[in-house]
C-alpha cells in the first residue's frame, strides 16, 4: 500500500458509485486528486461530498447494506481490491473527524496508541515520534511540560491539533480531513488552516468543507458535488473565478445551499 504513483495523482476514483441499500449516494464520480495538494469537496449539506472522503479510506464499509461499483486507486491499487487490508489502508490513509475525538488517555498514549499498535514497544523510539508528531501538528510548545496529563483538558482547537498528531503517528500518506475545523472558534480555526498549509508538503490532504471561504484560502483543487454528483472539478482559482458550470456558479455566489 506504499507505493507512489509515478503521475502526479496520489488518488484517483473512476466511475465510483455508492449505494445504500436501494439508496445511491454517489454517481459516477471521477477524480484525480494530485499528490502533496489540499483538495476541497464543496457543495449543500447531504450532497455526497463527506460520502464519498469515506470511500477514500473505506469507512463506508462498516455501514450495512453499502455496495462500491467502480475503483478507488491509491498508488495504482484498488482499495477495494480483496487483498487490500482496511486496518492496513486506514494507516496509509488517516482521517480527521468534525469533532476532535482524543482518546480519555493522556497525551503521550493518546499518539503513541497507532505506533504501539503497529508493534512498536521501545520506550525511545515511541518518545520520538510522539515528539515529532506533536511538532508536525504545531502543537509540541504548548504541551510538552504536560505530555502525562489528560488529553481531554486539552481545548477544542487543541484537541483537533492533538487528534491530526495521533494521525501523522502511523505515517501515513493521505489525510481526509471531515470539516476539521466547523467545531472551532477563529482563532483555533486559523491554527489548523496553518497546519494543513504546512502539512501538504509531507501529505496528500483532501477535506471536505461547508465554509467557501476557507476552501478557496487554503485548497489547490476544488471539487463542487451536487445531489452526489461531482459537477466540477478543476484548480481553486479557477472553480472560484470562473466556473465552467452555471450550478456551480450559483452554489459559490450563494444563490442557494
Amino acid at each position: 500500500m506504499n507505493a507512489v504513483l509515478a503521475s502526479t495523482n496520489k488518488i484517483e476514483t473512476k466511475n465510483l458509485n455508492l449505494f445504500y441499500k436501494n439508496f445511491q449516494a454517489l454517481y459516477d464520480v471521477s477524480i484525480p486528486i494530485k499528490k502533496n495538494k489540499v483538495t476541497a469537496l464543496i457543495g449543500p449539506s447531504g450532497c455526497g461530498k463527506s460520502t464519498y472522503l469515506r470511500t477514500l479510506n473505506r469507512m463506508n464499509d462498516v455501514i450495512d447494506g453499502t455496495k462500491i461499483e467502480g475503483e478507488v486507486l491509491l498508488g495504482g491499487t484498488n482499495i477495494y481490491g480483496p487483498d487490500v487490508d482496511p486496518v492496513q489502508l486506514r494507516r496509509v490513509v488517516g482521517m480527521v473527524f468534525q469533532k476532535p475525538n482524543p482518546f480519555p488517555l493522556n497525551i503521550f498514549d493518546n499518539i503513541a496508541y497507532g505506533p504501539r499498535i503497529h508493534g512498536i514497544k521501545n520506550k525511545e523510539k515511541l518518545g520520538s515520534i510522539v515528539e515529532n508528531s506533536l511538532r508536525s501538528a504545531a502543537l509540541w510548545e504548548e504541551v510538552k511540560d504536560r505530555l502525562h496529563k489528560s488529553a481531554l483538558g486539552l481545548s477544542g482547537g487543541q484537541q483537533q491539533r492533538l487528534v491530526i498528531a495521533r494521525v501523522l503517528a502511523v505515517d501515513p500518506e493521505v489525510i481526509l480531513m471531515d470539516e476539521p475545523a466547523s467545531a472551532l472558534d477563529p482563532i483555533s480555526t486559523s491554527k489548523i488552516e496553518d497546519l494543513i498549509h504546512q502539512l501538504k508538503n509531507n501529505y496528500t490532504i483532501v477535506i471536505v468543507t461547508h465554509n467557501m471561504q476557507q476552501a478557496a484560502r487554503i485548497s489547490d483543487y476544488t471539487g463542487f458535488f451536487l445531489n452526489g454528483e461531482m459537477i466540477e472539478y478543476d484548480k481553486t482559482n479557477a472553480i472560484f473565478t470562473t466556473p465552467r458550470d452555471k450550478r456551480t456558479e450559483d452554489y459559490i455566489t450563494g444563490r442557494f445551499g
